[in-house]
């Protein structure tokens, strides 16, 4: 799963635990190595935002791309904040904006300590309740909601933060990344510890590995799910991308979980780590017999430490076996007995991930977040085998993101489907045309015979409806890359926008009665 980049709802109150024990300046200033400048008094929270600033805030000013945080250090102390941390760039910004020097912890790299100081000031609620992270390019998303199915079946209440939302409890929140920021992250795990929480699961983005998001917590669990290529605009290669994801395992977690499907995750396993498999390898926990039943769910047999048991999985694709796998494997090491949570699993349905648009209609309609090359395969090859006529996918690719993937989407969907309709994502600050022609040329380049019929129709609503259009008996229509996301950024506006809603509408608007839809995250 990427970085989820839909618009925000503003969750600063919402997020946090409602009482905080107060932390000396001093003895915060001492445990990053700050100096003290000024008398503070005693901090109750941490924003490195000033607009989400409340009263008795550290205010973290830290250098950006578009500037320094200092900027901001005046309006946030106006709005509550009782100090700031900085470095010594925002500390000459702050002696410019006027007399009067506001206390502050002075710190030569004050995002690298920002964890560290956001954990202390919360109380360091990861050492309090179970936490485990999930890390991997794709099935992030997946498997930690399947873990939440199988910690609910066994009685143990369950928070868990990643690319749909926020679940603490009953409430859902939305955040703008997949991993929160760190004042944000350790906030809401000590809601979480506040609420009675048991366990809280996350999504662990290379993002947040490499910007030190997740610095200060204590995991329970570290797992590893695969890689492919994703974020090359963040990244400057795969090798580059990998060693961001190895950063989970550099001890900050107790135990260690790979999935050794792929070369990639071979490289992380050492003496004591835990290994999963489903493609034949010897591994701690294995799939073995793996069957795809007639409506795309799988049915198989886990071999792990404490014996065999059937299981299955009812979101389509063989790449789902492995992620529930993956999940036995977590939930083994966070005490629930893996055969005895099998049933729950195999119920669980993730909002747009392989999600179902059941209605009267004669063909298959499916709605996914796919949205890389890897995803977007897996998802096509998922689907072939329940598809007895054509293959049909919506497809775009998001702006201001790796734009070398672009060509290589297209060209994988042209492969892989009958019909390619390209169309926009979230274009962005991107030209849209821009987007859709870049993966038109990847399509257009798959030889004679061997491509799909390829469409362009750059409105979003209406590529989804021609698809719907085309749809006959037996075939199987794929919306892909925005899954459960209820935006669609144009410029810097955020669209209403839901591919669920909008295949529904489209099925009725052509006569078909569409019923309950897996629009909903079962498990929670």
């Amino acid at each position: 799963m990427a970085e989820q980049q839909s618009s925000p709802t503003d969750v600063a109150a919402a997020s946090r635990p409602s009482s905080v024990a107060p932390r000396s300046p001093a003895d915060l200033a001492r445990l990053i190595g700050a100096r003290l400048i000024g008398d503070a008094v005693p901090v109750t929270g941490i924003s490195a935002s000033s607009t989400l600033i409340q009263r008795g805030d550290l205010f973290a000013a830290l250098p950006g791309s578009s500037g320094h945080g200092a900027r901001y250090a005046r309006s946030a102390l106006a709005a509550g904040a009782v100090a700031v941390l900085t470095d010594s760039a925002g500390l000459a910004l702050l002696a410019d904006q006027g007399p009067g020097m506001p206390p502050s912890l002075l710190c030569q790299d004050a995002r690298a300590v920002l964890g560290q100081i956001s954990a202390e000031i919360y109380g360091h609620p990861s050492r309090h309740m179970a936490t485990f992270g999930v890390t991997g390019t794709a099935g992030k998303t997946t498997t930690t909601f399947l873990v939440r199915a199988g910690l609910t079946a066994a009685g143990k209440a369950s928070g868990l933060i990643g690319t749909v939302g926020v679940f603490s409890g009953d409430q859902v929140l939305k955040t703008p990344f997949t991993t929160p920021e760190a004042p944000q992250l350790q906030a809401l795990l000590a809601l979480m510890l506040e609420r009675g929480t048991d366990v809280a699961g996350m999504e662990v983005s290379s993002h947040a590995l490499r910007m030190g998001r997740v610095d200060g917590v204590e995991f329970e669990v570290g797992a590893f799910t695969n890689l492919s290529q994703d974020h090359l605009d963040f990244h400057s290669d795969m090798e580059d991308y990998f060693a961001a994801k190895a950063l989970l395992f550099d001890g900050r977690a107790r135990r260690e979980i790979v999935v050794v499907d792929d070369g990639w995750g071979d490289r992380l396993v050492r003496p004591g780590t835990v290994t999963v498999a489903t493609g034949g390898l010897s591994a701690t926990w294995t799939a073995e017999a793996i069957e795809v039943l007639a409506d795309g769910a799988t049915r198989f047999v886990v071999s792990g430490p404490s014996g065999r048991f059937t299981a299955g999985c009812r979101i389509p694709g063989k790449y789902n076996v492995a992620n529930t796998l993956l999940a036995f494997a977590i939930l083994a090491e966070l005490g629930v007995d893996a055969a005895r949570s099998a049933p729950a699993l195999a119920q669980a349905q993730v909002r747009g991930r392989m999600e179902r648009v059941d209605g009267d209609q004669p063909f298959l309609a499916v709605v996914d977040y796919s949205h890389k090359p890897a995803g977007v395969r897996g998802a096509l090859q998922a689907l072939r085998p329940l598809t007895s006529g054509k293959l049909i996918i919506v497809l775009g690719c998001g702006g201001d993101r790796d734009r070398g993937k672009r060509a290589v989407m297209g060209d994988v969907a042209a492969r892989e489907a009958d019909v390619l309709i390209v169309t926009d994502d979230n274009p962005r600050s991107e030209d849209p045309a821009a987007i859709r022609a870049a993966m038109l040329a990847g399509a257009r380049s798959v030889p004679g015979g061997q491509a799909a019929d390829i469409f362009e129709q750059g409105d979003r609503r209406a590529a989804i409806e021609e698809a719907i259009r085309r749809a006959g008996p037996g075939d199987t229509v794929l919306v892909a890359g925005k899954g459960h996301e209820t935006g669609q950024q144009v410029g810097k506006d955020m669209l209403p926008f839901d591919d669920v809603t909008v295949v529904c509408q489209a099925l009725e608007a052509q006569g078909f009665s569409v019923g309950a839809t897996g629009h909903y995250v079962s498990g929670s």
